[in-house]
């Protein structure tokens, strides 16, 4: 086990260095200059001279060779040190620890609700096959996963917040500071990021379980007349739900990532909208570091997902 987690991790950062260094050098790729964009939506352009312009790019470290940038950069990534925004005039260490709270505090409740809610209904539909509920569960598990998580958010705004007044349609206020408004700004963003999540499991649970419950052990566990629930819970559920683990990791990336999308609807201030907002700027230093963080949270997930295996089924062994 120890070797292979060594072994992972050596691919992680393998990974890592192909990410940024992708991310990069597209980003120089793009037309326009960072500096020429900030200053000219500050409306300074026109005061500020040719040299005053050349000396905001060495404070910034953009007059330096590419290679080069690349490299500062990721030394001080390894020393905690982002670097500085351009557009935002600030360091990128303080962006991320300001943005990060709200992503998490966005995404987690998905993830969870997500994985609950779509492992409960892919056993149900298993269970209860070609019944009723099996009919309602997977047609609707069907239209989850082709449902643009863009065009829900939009049509919940217009339904639920511009038309019915029910909730707020953007925005967002920290739990700590007003929670009942926390909750009702959030309802709809979580929604829109559970929805994906939540057909996928149901879909792959359903499949798993249907494939399990025909098994011998499952036919001796009902003949010895163990319960329902013991028979779902304690053997079915551990055996099936392996497929299932895989989407969940998967998720982080979705949800984490799905973000921007989400974010950039209900003009929510966390990662995914810095990321937006960094990426239409051309600052490059934001770009780069909020990718780095995605790129490192989806693979630690996806790490945890391959651990979990091996205490799901014994049978798995990592040499």
């Amino acid at each position: 086990m120890t070797i292979y987690i060594t072994r992972r991790l050596l691919q992680m950062l393998i990974v890592l260095a192909i990410i940024t260094i992708v991310v990069f050098f597209v980003m120089r790729l793009m037309p326009g200059d960072p500096l020429y964009i900030y200053i000219s939506r500050t409306g300074n352009l026109a005061n500020m001279s040719f040299d005053q312009i050349e000396e905001l790019r060495v404070q910034y470290g953009l007059d330096r060779p590419l290679m080069t940038q690349y490299f500062d950069w990721v030394s001080g990534v390894f020393r905690g040190d982002f670097g500085d925004s351009v557009m935002y005039n600030r360091s990128v260490g303080s962006l991320l620890k300001d943005r990060f709270p709200v992503t998490i505090i966005l995404g987690v409740p998905a993830l969870i609700i997500s994985s609950v809610l779509g492992i409960s209904a892919g056993i149900i539909a298993a269970i209860w096959r070609d019944k009723w509920l099996d009919k309602i569960v997977t047609p609707l598990a069907y239209i989850g996963i082709t449902i643009p998580v863009f065009w829900l958010g939009i049509l919940m705004i217009y339904g639920i917040g511009l038309k019915l007044g029910w909730l707020p349609i953007n925005g967002y206020t920290s739990p700590f500071d007003d929670f009942w408004l926390s909750i009702r700004q959030l309802i709809m963003p979580v929604i829109c990021l559970s929805v994906f999540g939540i057909a996928a499991n149901a879909r792959q649970m359903r499949s798993s379980m249907l494939e399990v419950i025909w098994q011998d052990y499952i036919r001796t566990a009902w003949a010895k007349g163990l319960t329902q629930r013991t028979v779902i819970l304690k053997h079915a559920l551990k055996n099936s739900i392996s497929p299932v683990v895989t989407l969940i990791g998967l998720s982080v990336g979705i949800v984490f990532g799905g973000n921007v999308l989400v974010e950039t609807v209900f003009t929510i201030p966390g990662i995914g909208y810095l990321a937006t907002m960094s990426v239409l700027n051309q600052d490059y230093i934001v770009v780069q570091s909020v990718t780095f963080i995605m790129a490192l949270v989806i693979l630690t997930a996806n790490l945890i997902v391959d651990l979990t295996y091996a205490w799901l089924d014994p049978r798995i062994r990592y040499d």
